[in-house]
């Protein structure tokens, strides 16, 4: 008997940090794996019209992309409260007169949001198009998502 079995699911957490598409969890989000590559904007934010995979159009509409800006806002505060977190865990913060580890701590964490943007603007980006187009096992049989 010649039983069809279809491919397994991808990991859904796996496929948003290695950046795939969020209809068919295969296809690459964008052009070049690494943002760190090229620093510039057009680099980081390169990606094909549509998934390679399943034809899943990701710029869904003009400015689509402007909501990306209050997820990656989220994403900075809540590394820098992890940061703050274990700088206190670890070092300690005062308040005494001449203690200046709060201020280490703040160019510390200023060095590591810098070095974080590009991975932070491309991870924005991917959760945000999640919020819009869900997970499809049978991306190959249906029609891709698309704004009315």
């Amino acid at each position: 008997m010649g039983t069809e079995t279809s491919p397994p699911k991808p990991n859904g957490l796996w496929s948003m940090l290695t950046m795939k598409c969020p209809r068919c969890r295969r296809g690459e989000m964008f052009s070049n794996n690494s943002a760190y590559r090229k620093l510039s904007l057009k680099n980081i934010f390169a990606m094909p019209d549509n998934c390679p995979e399943c034809g899943q159009k990701y710029d869904m509409e003009p400015g689509f992309w402007y909501g990306t800006s209050y997820v990656s806002y989220a994403l900075t505060v809540a590394l820098s409260v992890a940061t703050f977190v274990a700088w206190v865990v670890l070092i300690g913060v005062s308040v005494r007169e001449g203690d200046t580890r709060i201020f280490w701590w703040l160019g510390i964490n200023a060095v590591i949001l810098i070095v974080a943007q590009p991975w932070l603007m491309r991870i924005s980006r991917v959760l945000y198009i999640r919020f819009f187009v869900s997970y499809d096992k049978d991306y190959k049989k249906t029609r891709p998502k698309e704004f009315e």
